[in-house]
């Protein structure tokens, strides 16, 4: 019998974290006959958020979207959920990531980030952790930037154009460039 064609669902969840919310939200993909795909968790202040790329048969989705609302109001919850295709495997010569410390002030993500689109990099990650001030230290902004390289370079452009911005705002940086032999990521 031919596999049935599969269907994708983005699904985000926010609420007040408490033990156990994420199982009961797993739960309930599993019971739908749902599968995930992918997922990434984070904590802003008492808020969790969860975000899940689910796939399964068209009554699965269909079933996950037509359950899911009711459950999420039952347990406070913000739902944003829509359907999408398989990710299409795109050719990039190179993925270069990159870390950042730096003393923390508005402004200092998006110039990073900046500097990524100005290169036409696609970002595929993004993670940025601020560090309280202590006694001692200013506040610190930790970021982590991953992004897909069009350019058939080896990165060499980007490398430059980054470590000038970390001289300028007084930055530690680290790059990692990792070349793809076939251009697939």
């Amino acid at each position: 019998m031919p596999k049935s064609k599969q269907h994708f669902l983005v699904l985000t969840a926010l609420g007040v974290d408490r033990p156990g919310i994420v199982n009961t939200i797993t739960r309930l993909v599993n019971t739908c006959g749902c599968n995930i795909e992918d997922s990434r968790l984070a904590m802003f202040g008492e808020e969790f958020t969860f975000i899940m790329l689910l796939s399964g048969s068209w009554n699965s989705i269909t079933l996950i979207e037509s359950t899911l609302p009711q459950r999420a109001a039952e347990l406070e919850l913000l739902v944003v959920m829509k359907r999408t295709r398989s990710g299409i495997t795109k050719k990039f010569p190179s993925t270069i990531s990159v870390r950042v410390d730096v003393d923390d002030s508005p402004g200092i993500v998006e110039r990073f980030t900046n500097l990524f689109t100005t290169q036409s990099f696609n970002i595929a990650e993004l993670v940025s952790k601020t560090h309280p001030a202590t006694e001692n230290m200013p506040a610190r902004l930790q970021i982590q930037i991953t992004g897909h390289n069009p350019l058939d370079d080896k990165g060499l452009i980007f490398k430059e154009t980054f470590h000038r911005l970390c001289i300028e705002l007084n930055a530690q940086g680290s790059i990692n460039i990792q070349e793809t032999l076939d251009g697939r990521i």
